[in-house]
């Protein structure tokens, strides 16, 4: 629990607008704190963020001390600078331990089908995430899609799913998770399979000149 929960410190925060970007230059990060009490400006050092962060994505508490009082939070909200990738902002989301929130947990496929293992094709995820339903403390990044069983005919549904302990899974139970595809023919193949003959070849309209002889 929260022995184990990431914890960063942070320092109250009175740049707000325009300014901030001398913060950044600084090496630091502006960030928000809501959801519980009244919205909490800070400021976190840069690396330090970025470690915890890779860590804990967005479903993964955190620990935030600011002056002295604790905030446990998700990140829910990262910007980042499109092509430097530098952090510009990031929202945290102060959270309840004792009420359930909602979340995405990605999906991750497992196993390998009868047909894949026969190179007849692929095993394939029609879906990437769904949303989740869960005490903080129970709240999960992953869930896994075991495909070892999957079959071209039937393809794996959210109702098939395994959820974690704790965890709700609120996303459409007929929405379809993972298909097989077979493998499509080659070129060349498709090309022999097509040999042109005469009787195959329809004459739309003849050229003027080219008439019948007789």
């Amino acid at each position: 629990m929260s022995e184990d929960r990431l914890a960063i410190d942070a320092a109250p925060r009175a740049v707000v607008g325009k300014k901030v970007k001398q913060l950044r230059r600084e090496g630091m990060v502006p960030a928000v704190i809501y959801g519980i009490n009244d919205p909490v400006t800070i400021q976190l050092e840069n690396k330090l963020l970025r470690r915890v962060l890779r860590r804990a994505g967005t479903t993964n508490l955190i620990d935030i001390s600011v002056a002295g009082d604790k905030h446990t939070v998700l990140a829910r909200e990262i910007q980042q600078h499109l092509t430097r990738g530098d952090l510009i902002h990031v929202d945290f989301q102060e959270v309840d331990l004792k009420v359930k929130i909602t979340a995405e947990a990605s999906l991750v496929l497992v196993g390998r089908s009868t047909m894949m293992e026969e190179a007849q094709g692929s095993d394939v995820l029609s879906l990437t995430s769904v949303e989740i339903e869960a005490l903080p403390d129970d709240l999960v990044a992953e869930i896994e899609v075991d495909v070892s069983g999957l079959t071209p005919d039937e393809p794996i549904y959210v109702s098939d799913l395994v959820a974690p302990k704790g965890v709700e899974i609120l996303t459409d139970p007929e929405t379809a998770v993972a298909r097989f595809e077979y493998a499509r023919l080659d070129v060349e193949e498709e090309e022999e399979e097509f040999e042109v003959t005469a009787d195959s070849v329809e004459i739309i309209e003849k050229g003027h000149g080219e008439e019948d002889e007789g």
